[in-house]
């Protein structure tokens, strides 16, 4: 897989797949949420990137990602909500 908007390859660990699975979250729904919509990041090399999907009952889908030499998706959420900031 790779990330047009990062222009890197995309690494899903072990942990983040078991989560797709457990949270019925495809690979499909995964590259639509990297591609577009909003992110916010912790530091230069941290952040999440979330995304609702029409159809879904589970709020905001979101992915905590490290970019490195590649995309690396460490976790997927669901049921998400901003901190608020402030």
């Amino acid at each position: 897989m790779h990330c047009q908007r990062f222009g890197l390859d995309v690494h899903i660990t072990r942990h983040a797949r078991e989560r797709m699975v457990q949270r019925s979250i495809s690979e499909a729904e995964l590259s639509a949420l990297m591609e577009t919509d909003e992110v916010r990041y912790k530091d230069e090399s941290r952040l999440w990137i979330a995304k609702a999907f029409k159809g879904r009952c589970d709020s905001l889908i979101c992915i905590a990602v490290a970019l490195e030499d590649k995309l690396v998706l460490k976790t997927v959420m669901h049921h998400f909500s901003w901190e608020v900031e402030g």
